[in-house]
């Protein structure tokens, strides 16, 4: 059977930078306040005519040349956003296109901030099946779309960003994906949406003059389960395969809020030093903070050939998931 392995990654982030001060002149904030209860300092933000796609596409490249292969050696493509360049065709469509992929398929992958480990798993599997030898999974979203700058709530939370693994089959390697834990609970789903512009409340006069077509999010309730959920997903994922927080290298969780991470990180009994954070310079990109984290824990020397990693994320919907890997480069 062969291991997947993840052998490559590159990231993309706009040049923009919008800080916590630019945002004390647009609403009614303060750079204490976003710092104290996120954790974030500044995030970038993408020019108008930039849009998800062309940010997947940087960090698919990056990710190739730094494997050092052609496009055309890509089986599958799996985009994981929730900010497509539009409803169809999909973003993954034309990534493929314009890296010029012959021979690869692939899709959309929504499961809101979740959705990039939901491709690892994916991707993964499809390794493991014997079916794909080489699966790009690329984490990108432009959240300035979707945020209302008049909601100091929510516009505070999220930056524009990208990143892309690739995932491969590597024979006999030692190093690889050992295990995942992914969940749903739909009942959530009211407390972070963006309530307009599918078939239930498609767009119309009435849904952009009542800002629907941004997102909505009931804060404490989201943050409550978050802290929970984060923490019985990764215990659980450890427990499952006889290990502990002392075994890691590192953990590197989805971006969301500094508070969450470092209370699940307090809960599992991990060491600061091993857990990685960079909110303070990049926000909330979704799809591109578990990508950009790596790249960051990589540069730092955190991470390394034969390393343990836990990725760990919870998002709208809600969804959950937590992937253990042994780091192979």
């Amino acid at each position: 059977m062969p291991k997947a392995i993840i052998s490559a990654l590159g990231c993309s982030v706009p040049p923009r930078v919008l800080t916590n001060f630019d945002l004390e002149k647009m609403v009614a904030t303060s750079h204490q306040w976003i710092l104290e209860r996120t954790g974030i300092v500044e995030r970038h933000i993408a020019a108008p005519e930039v849009a998800t796609s062309d940010m997947a596409v940087e960090a698919a490249q990056a990710a190739l040349a730094q494997r050092g292969i052609p496009a055309c050696e890509v089986d599958a493509i799996l985009v994981c956003t929730v900010t497509p360049d539009m409803m169809f065709p999909s973003t993954a469509c034309l990534v493929q296109d314009r890296i010029g992929a012959k021979g690869a398929w692939g899709f959309d992958l929504s499961a809101a901030c979740s959705s990039f480990l939901y491709g690892l798993t994916t991707a993964s599997q499809l390794v493991l099946a014997g079916s794909h030898k080489k699966v790009l999974v690329i984490g990108a979203d432009t959240m300035s779309r979707i945020v209302d700058y008049t909601d100091r709530a929510t516009c505070i939370l999220f930056g524009d960003g990208a990143g892309a693994m690739l995932v491969e089959a590597a024979g006999e390697h030692p190093y690889g994906f050992i295990d995942f834990l992914n969940e749903m609970d739909g009942s959530g789903g009211d407390f972070l949406k963006m309530p307009a512009g599918g078939s239930r409340l498609p767009a119309s006069l009435e849904t952009v003059q009542k800002r629907l077509h941004y997102v909505h999010q009931e804060g404490q309730q989201v943050f409550k389960y978050a802290v929970r959920k984060m923490y019985e997903i990764c215990r659980d994922l450890l427990e499952r395969n006889h290990l502990t927080a002392r075994d890691l290298a590192v953990m590197i969780p989805h971006q969301a809020n500094r508070r969450i991470i470092t209370a699940t990180a307090e809960r599992l009994g991990l060491e600061p030093e091993k857990l990685i954070i960079n909110i303070d310079r990049y926000g909330n990109t979704t799809n591109g903070t578990i990508p950009l984290a790596t790249q960051d824990a990589i540069a730092g020397g955190r991470l390394k050939k034969g390393d343990l990693v836990l990725f760990a994320a919870v998002g709208a919907g809600y969804t959950v998931g937590a992937s253990l890997w042994r780091w192979a480069y």
